[in-house]
Parts: C-alpha cells; structure tokens; sequence
C-alpha cells in the first residue's frame, strides 16, 4: 500500500480535517443561533404574574391609606365646588394627588392638613411612584446585576471544568462529577443548542451559547485557564474540531472525549484528546456480559452509577493509611496511583503506601476508607 494511502497518513488526515471542518461550519450555521451569550445559574426568582399581584396589591394599600388620612382630616381641606370633602371627594383627592396630578380644585387649608401632606402623603407619593416604575427599575438593576455576576465569575474562575455539549452524556457526567464532590461552580457548560444552554442554567451551571469549534466561543468559557476539558458533541466529526480548538487554546488541560465509532479513536487521540471514550463499543461490552452473566453486569452498573449501592472512586491516602498495604485498608483497593504510574493487583499490593498516593476503591456511600 502506497503511502498516501496508509490510514491516518498526514495527507488523508489534512483531507479529513478539512471536510470535517467545512461540514461542521455548515452544523453551526443552521444549529448555533446568532447571539452567544452567558447564562449564569438560574436563581429563585418571584413568577412575573405574582409580582404584578403584589405591586398592585402595595399600590392599592398606599393609595387607602392616602384616603383615611384626607377623610380623617376633611374639615382642613376645601372643595372650591362646595366646601365640603366627603368619602369621594378624598378618593379623588388621594388618586390626583399619587399621580401628580394635581387639578387644585381640592387644597389642604389648615396647618394639620398642610403638615399631614408634607411628612406623610408626599413620602407616599413617592412611594406609590416607585411602585409603579419598578418594573423598570427591576429590569435595569436585574441586568447590572448580571453583569456584575458574569464579571465576578470571569475574574475567579480558575482550573475549572469544560463540558462541551449539553446532551444525555454531558448531563450525566455532570452528575457523576457533582457526585464525586466537585462543585457546580466549578463546572461550565458550552453548547449550541439555546434549549441545552438554559436547561444547564437551570441546574445551577453557568453556561455559553455558541459554536464550541469557534475558538471565540471557548474563550468565553475560559477555556485556556481550565484544568479538565469533556468532549462530548452529538457527532464525532464535531468532537475531532472541538478538541483540535481546545488543545490550541491550553496545552495542559487534561481533554477527555466522547465518540460514537472506535475507527475515530486515533485521530481524536492525535488531535490532542488525552483519553477517548467509545459510547458504542462501552454498549455493545455491557450488552455482552449481560448476556454472558446478568449478576456481573449488573455490578459493572452498580460501580458506574454513583450512589448506587457500590462506587468505584479515586481518593487520597489518609494519613492512617500511610505505612500499610493495599489489602489492610478498609475499602477493596483496585490500584494505587503513585506518581502518574498505575500500579495493580500484581505489582502494587505488597508495597506500603506513601503520602500523595491516589488509590482507586470499590467503597459504599458515606462509608470511610480508613479504618
């Protein structure tokens, strides 16, 4: 074979680059809408209709109250009409004298009404103003407010989370992620999809709109200052651009990826992708040991599944632990990690564990590893 012809040859890879690249652009186009805007974690917020009852509500409150007080104090104010202030005449004078009104043909002529005007109905006068403009107000402060937040985030985020793509796989990644303790904070969610992009604010992640093979749309997430970056597009072409753009923009994040085919691995892995993830081929041996023996399938699950009966999790060693060996510690030790380098069942169980190891376990929930 010739070799140009060799598979993931520099020259078949550079033609396959360049097709994924123009198909992906013309993904974006159609999917991506024209605004990529953060969206920070979805507050608790007041539904619109109820906070329309309240003002409504607040403002009726000021204006009776504006209406006791002229009738109580009738006999310092004059009608020019006829003298006299009755129940209507104050209602009248209440709601012209709230809005600003002021037709005059009602005045306060005494110095108690005067007074009562100065300190008490002036301050509900504006009062009742602000009610009526709050919505306004509400507006403007909301989207200070947001600014506010979308800085303070920019300026404290640090060896955060990437998860791009906001689908089945990056849902529940999070999940596992947020379950193993990291912090919501700590992750940020970047996708195409409008519908994903506020479905990841409403579970409390900040998120970005955009074309996550733009490497603008990265950077908006803070991408070349994050320490782990998860690939996980609808399609494998788009998850080989993403993870070229990303590796360009930081060089030290650990980038995982989620492909559909096993014939992508290679060029994921060439693009800059630390581990690749088969979700079809980790399907297929699932279904197959579900056949073979149903019992170990389902443990294989159960340790998938975080807090599920059975964990399989990656923690340090406690000082307790120090000096022991694998077997005398009080969840099952599959490897010890020491210095990047994995050791297992046949070479690590009969060494004594030092401080910084990483042991990975089969532990249950809210059980302690050391004894």
């Amino acid at each position: 074979m010739k070799g140009d012809e060799q598979p993931h040859s520099p020259q078949k890879r550079a033609a396959l680059l360049r097709a994924l690249w123009y198909r992906s652009r013309k993904e974006a186009r159609d999917d991506a809408e024209a605004g990529r805007a953060i969206t920070m974690p979805t507050e608790t917020v007041v539904p619109p209709l109820q906070q329309v009852i309240k003002r409504l509500v607040m403002a009726l409150v000021v204006l009776v109250v504006t209406i006791v007080l002229v009738y109580f104090d009738r006999e310092g104010y004059n009608d020019n009409s006829d003298g006299a202030v009755d129940l209507v005449d104050a209602a009248y004078y209440a709601t012209v004298t709230l809005s600003t009104t002021g037709y005059g043909d009602i005045t306060p002529v005494s110095d108690a009404a005067r007074l009562t005007n100065i300190f008490v109905i002036t301050p509900l006068r504006v009062l009742f103003l602000i009610i009526l403009v709050g919505t306004t107000l509400e507006v403007l402060t909301e989207r200070t407010r947001q600014q506010v937040r979308i800085h303070r985030w920019r300026t404290r985020t640090r060896d955060h989370i990437v998860l791009i793509g906001y689908g089945t796989k990056g849902r529940h990644a999070v999940q596992t992620l947020v379950g193993q303790g990291i912090d919501k904070s700590r992750i940020v969610v970047v996708d195409a999809q409008q519908k994903a992009v506020t479905a990841a604010g409403d579970d409390g992640l900040v998120a970005i709109n955009g074309d996550a093979t733009l490497s603008e749309t990265l950077l908006k997430a803070e991408l070349q200052r994050a320490s782990q970056v998860i690939v996980a597009p609808q399609r494998d072409e788009t998850a080989t651009l993403i993870t070229l753009t990303a590796r360009q923009l930081n060089r030290r994040a650990t980038i995982v990826v989620a492909v559909r085919e096993d014939e992508n691995v290679p060029l994921l892995k060439q693009s800059g992708a630390d581990t690749v993830v088969t979700s079809s081929s980790s399907a297929g041996r699932l279904l197959g040991t579900f056949m073979a023996s149903p019992p170990a399938a389902r443990a294989l699950e159960d340790l998938m599944t975080l807090g599920s009966g059975l964990d399989l999790i990656e923690r340090t060693v406690t000082p307790q632990e120090v000096g022991r060996t694998p077997r005398e510690c009080g969840d099952l030790v599959l490897a010890v990690i020491r210095d990047r380098k994995r050791l297992d069942y046949a070479t690590g169980w009969h060494t004594q564990l030092q401080p910084g190891d990483h042991l990975i376990t089969v532990s249950r929930p809210g059980m302690d590893g050391a004894e």
